[in-house]
């Protein structure tokens, strides 16, 4: 086994297996010791948050894997990776609800003690929202934790769009909370802890929460590349009834014999985005006053279908390429998503314990009403936007139109190297810097 992975420590490795008489070969999946001979670690990766990774460099250079290292069978290293993204996806989540958890106590206990013209900051409506936008939002962080790790334990056969809604949605907010955080602390939450505690105060990290949490909206998937998985994932069942009629290249008899089938398709599938049960008042009444939020959702739901169609029949094989377009579609699911979470928790809530299931409502009611709006403004970015324009402008810019407007900036990066370093295999001409970690005997 012979590369270089930047970002990461020795664990569990993918290669491909040749075929031989017996085996099947293909992609299988290995445990790879991190102190096999020929693995090196030639810089440890220094980031702006997560200062205790373990992370780095690591060349493999003729390394050899035991066949006992061999995870399942040969031939299922993709199933593999793919049965633990989930998993990994999952672990997003946890961390988000965690942090804001953890920023709601602290936005609770500063905006009560900062007093600021005559009364605590949190009494004015500035500083209200902000906290009443960490406290609902908090609330349905652990909702969406709560089902998507459900429906992990349950052992569905796909959870999929369910893990990256859940990870895409769950970075992105934590990230919000994070920094309103800051906001509401002001230069203090600008302030390391370490220096708070050095002039006499609180050892507050919320600077450090927002270094931390930045990578979640990276890792395990982009944000970006996460709005085109699912996204690819909601039209498909679109590109595949259109088929043909999706293909420039197909002619004019493909296309006739793709809308002959196409239409057997949408005549089923249309009616049924016409009416459904959140036009009914009494739908979902189960739920007390949170049934309104639910019919929301399944009408927006169904509206959601309509919109993808439009952008299907509007412009057919070049959707995949309107990028923002897609993006609000699965933000729109996403709030749904979890707003629909909310409300489930809340009234399981209120079964198991009616007091505190009283303020579980208030909560959820409270996330609904601004996921409502975030959703309602998703919709009608859809069709009023600057994309176009966007993608001009920057065609523009990298095509060196604006170069102008960079004049009169220092830039200290130029000249310390290549954008992309460059790799030769080879075995390590660099110090392994890679820890130790002693046994208990050793100890």
């Amino acid at each position: 086994m012979d590369h270089q992975r930047h970002g990461c420590r020795p664990a569990g490795r993918h290669g491909r297996v040749p075929k031989s008489d017996g085996h099947r070969g293909g992609i299988s999946a290995f445990v790879v010791e991190a102190d096999s001979p020929g693995i090196t670690v030639e810089r440890r990766n220094k980031f702006m948050g997560l200062r205790g990774i373990e992370n780095g460099v690591t060349r493999l250079h003729k390394v050899r894997v035991p066949r006992e290292n061999l995870i399942g069978r040969e031939g299922d290293g993709l199933k593999v990776a793919l049965t633990t993204l989930n998993a990994g996806r999952l672990s997003i989540p946890a961390m988000a609800s965690g942090s804001a958890k953890w920023s709601l106590k602290i936005a609770r206990e500063w905006s009560r003690e900062r007093v600021q013209w005559g009364k605590p900051i949190g009494k004015h409506a500035a500083v209200a929202g902000k906290i009443s936008f960490i406290a609902a939002t908090c609330y349905a962080l652990e909702a969406v934790l709560e089902l998507s790790g459900q429906m992990a334990d349950e052992g569905r056969n796909d959870i999929r769009i369910e893990a990256a809604l859940a990870k895409l949605w769950s970075s992105e907010m934590a990230c919000v909370i994070a920094d309103e955080l800051v906001q509401i602390r002001g230069g203090r939450g600008y302030e390391t802890a370490e220096s708070l505690a050095a002039r006499g105060e609180r050892a507050v990290p919320v600077e450090q929460a927002v270094r931390d949490l930045r990578i979640n909206r990276i890792f395990e998937g982009s944000s970006e590349i996460m709005r085109l998985l699912i996204a690819r994932e909601a039209v498909d069942a679109h590109l595949t009834a259109a088929g043909d009629l999706a293909n420039p290249k197909a002619d004019f008899r493909q296309k006739a014999k793709a809308a002959a089938g196409a239409s057997g398709f949408y005549a089923k599938w249309l009616p049924q985005l016409v009416f459904g049960e959140g036009q009914l008042p009494t739908s979902y009444r189960e739920f007390g006053r949170l049934a309104t939020h639910l019919r929301f959702v399944e009408r927006s739901a169904r509206k959601l279908a309509r919109n993808t169609f439009y952008g299907m029949a509007r412009w057919q094989a070049a959707l995949e390429q309107k990028q923002g377009f897609l993006g609000r579609i699965v933000d729109i699911g996403a709030e749904l998503f979890a707003m629909s979470a909310a409300c489930v928790r809340a009234e399981a809530q209120r079964v198991a314990d009616p007091v505190q299931g009283e303020q579980a409502y208030e909560l959820a009611d409270t996330f609904c009403q601004q996921a409502t709006l975030r959703a309602e403004a998703l919709f009608d970015a859809l069709w009023t936007n600057t994309d176009s324009t966007d993608v001009a402008v920057a065609s523009d810019v990298l095509e060196g139109r604006y170069v102008w407007l960079e004049e009169g900036i220092l830039d200290q990066s130029e000249g310390t190297g290549p954008w992309i370093a460059s790799w030769e295999p080879g075995p390590s001409t660099e110090a392994n810097v890679a820890r130790r970690f002693l046994t208990a005997p050793e100890r």
